[in-house]
């Protein structure tokens, strides 16, 4: 029997299956050398670009606050007792001298009582003190005249020097008695007007039992019910009854943080939104700024200083054109107003709101978009230039710069943006201004009409650096929605 012949390794599937891939892979190798080699060696980045503008640019601080009535006055008893009259409700328009509550004066009146009594006493004191002052007097008249008759008598040799005396040492005693006297109808008038404050001061307490309106306005809360009985305020925090409200002159009490607040000037203009009409801001004005701030979470690491910031509510609806232009809504809401408007009545205090405070508007800024700029660390980027010229010189076999410039190891952070220029991107340092929420003014480095950088983000922030070759994308990003 013949033997079966071996297949020729020629033919071996696995064989062909190892040479296929191979040559593969050297035509894969062999293409990207070719394009490496047309493309220069640069890999390129898509990114987003807008425009330089030249325009107006208002800066803002935004805030949040609560709708506060400019005048209300907070109503407490100065005395404490149960309430015998309630002449109010919540909401009730009430004119200044209106009563408001009486609370129970028996107490107070019997006080009043007791005082006048006192007066009366001390009075009859007075009257008593007079009287001895009187009777002192008569009986010095008598010493005297006893006092000069013995003085005559031993005068003629009748009575001796003994008896005159007697009588000197009885008129000083009677001298003494008068001044006694006097000082006793002193003390009685100390008692009288001591007395007589007593009296004042219980028939003002008395006439706190009733508490009359101190202002025209609405009663915008009410805390009592009839029959509730009240601590007075004399010698603690009392009860607070009620409170009434010029509901005709609001504000918006904002807090602003205190690396905005040194940017707010009084009269700054302003654009309000309350939460429960977004469809009709308003115009305001700063009314004042507060000197003292409010600290949460002292000590510790989310510590917030703010400032409480007053917004007087204008009243006027700013216009549709203007609305959404901060430039314009800031030059509507500056206009003069003679007056304070009457505020709709479904404007309540305890609303919430936000407002926008113009503080200051440049009319003719260049102005990129805020993430167009980016910080760098130019200290950094001379260091990766002094590595990049270090390896050049190592793979030509040169030595060593020995005068290579020494760079510092701290920081030095700059304001850059990165404009698109003949396919490259190309770094330039900026010193900025103001900036709005959506841009920023640039005041030296651009002059309008370049192509600023503005993404992606995180190329933009990282990644790219100055010379970078870079291509726009189709889908323009970051660019202002009125071109």
């Amino acid at each position: 029997m013949a033997k079966a012949e071996k297949p020729s390794s020629s033919t071996n599937p696995t064989r062909k299956l190892l040479m296929i891939l191979g040559g593969t892979v050297l035509l894969i190798i062999l293409i990207s050398i070719v394009v490496k080699a047309i493309g220069g060696g640069e890999e390129t980045t898509e990114v987003e670009v807008a425009e330089t503008q030249v325009r107006a640019i208002t800066q803002t601080v935004t805030a949040s606050g609560q709708v506060r009535p400019e005048v209300e006055v907070v109503i407490s008893s100065d005395v404490s007792g149960e309430i015998v009259f309630l002449g109010v409700e919540e909401g009730d328009v009430v004119q200044r001298g209106r009563l408001l509550i009486r609370v129970q004066p028996d107490f107070y009146a019997s006080q009043r009582e007791q005082a006048q009594a006192g007066v009366l006493t001390a009075q009859a004191d007075v009257e008593r003190a007079r009287a001895d002052v009187g009777r002192a007097d008569v009986e010095i008249n008598r010493l005297r005249t006893e006092y000069e008759r013995t003085e005559q008598l031993v005068e003629r040799g009748a009575v001796g020097s003994a008896e005159l005396d007697a009588a000197q040492a009885a008129l000083a005693g009677g001298q003494s008695q008068r001044e006694i006297a006097v000082a006793g109808r002193r003390a009685a008038d100390y008692r009288v007007q001591s007395a007589r404050a007593t009296l004042r001061q219980a028939s003002q307490q008395l006439g706190k039992t009733s508490i009359y309106a101190p202002i025209s306005g609405t009663v915008s809360q009410l805390n009592v019910e009839l029959g509730e009985r009240v601590v007075g305020t004399a010698q603690m925090t009392g009860t607070e009854i009620m409170r009434i409200a010029e509901l005709d002159q609001m504000m918006l009490e904002v807090d602003v943080n205190e690396n905005d607040v040194v940017n707010i000037e009084l009269a700054d203009s302003a654009r309000i939104e309350i939460d429960a009409f977004p469809d009709a801001p308003l115009r305001g004005s700063v009314m004042q700024i507060a000197n003292s701030a409010r600290v949460s979470g002292m000590g510790t690491q989310e510590q917030v200083t703010n400032f409480p910031v007053e917004i007087r509510i204008l009243g006027s609806n700013i216009s549709e054109e203007a609305d959404g232009d901060a430039t314009t809504v800031a030059a509507v809401a500056a206009e003069e107003t003679p007056a304070p408007i009457v505020i709709a009545p479904t404007l309540r205090p305890g609303m919430s709101g936000t407002v926008d405070i113009y503080t200051r508007t440049i009319p003719n800024a260049v102005v990129v978009p805020l993430q167009a700029v980016n910080v760098r660390d130019f200290n950094e980027i001379r260091r990766k230039e002094q590595r990049r010229a270090r390896r050049e010189r190592d793979d030509d076999g040169e030595e060593e710069a020995s005068d290579e410039e020494t760079i510092p190891d701290e920081e030095d952070l700059r304001r850059v943006v990165f404009i698109l220029e003949e396919g490259k991107a190309v770094m330039r340092e900026v010193e900025t201004g103001i900036q709005d929420a959506t841009h920023i003014e640039v005041r030296s480095g651009l002059t309008g009409g370049e192509m600023v950088i503005t993404g992606p983000f995180r190329v933009l922030r990282t990644e790219l650096e100055d010379g970078d070759a870079v291509v726009e994308r189709e889908e323009r990003g970051g660019e202002d929605g009125d071109e």
